[in-house]
């Protein structure tokens, strides 16, 4: 019933970004740079990815952290940063080419049954993190 209801859930948190485009939440695609330029991202947005690379290295550094916890803290920052949108055009479009597969990042962490699983999750949200930071400002 949890999984359903999550499934549910995620879309609405895409269709609370008033700007979104087709095709643009596809985790298919890849993050462009523009002429060699990262894309901006508006201040009202950035606090919630950076909480969420906070939140990621506080898990890392300590031992015996409960990855559940650390799934549901940065789903919180995914969530806020959704609800803070106000970015539209390409840069909205690229944005959301690297968010959705970070969502489903978080969702594998949540559901991850060995630490080897919370391991190699946790290892691909700091690539995601690195990805955000090497395309976005």
């Amino acid at each position: 019933m949890k999984t359903i209801i999550t499934l549910l859930f995620i879309p609405m948190l895409f269709a609370s970004c008033s700007h979104s485009h087709p095709g643009s939440e596809s985790g298919n695609e890849q993050v462009v740079l523009i002429n060699g330029q990262r894309w901006k991202v508006n201040e009202e947005m950035k606090p919630h990815v950076e909480q969420g690379m906070v939140v990621l290295n506080d898990f890392l550094s300590k031992e015996g952290g409960s990855h559940k916890q650390l799934a549901e803290d940065l789903k919180e920052q995914n969530n806020k940063l959704i609800r803070s949108c106000t970015m539209d055009g390409q840069s909205h479009d690229e944005l959301h080419k690297w968010l959705h597969p970070h969502i489903e990042l978080v969702k594998e962490l949540s559901e991850a049954e060995s630490e080897q699983e919370v391991t190699d999750v946790t290892d691909r949200l700091q690539a995601s993190y690195d990805l955000y930071g090497r395309y976005f400002e």
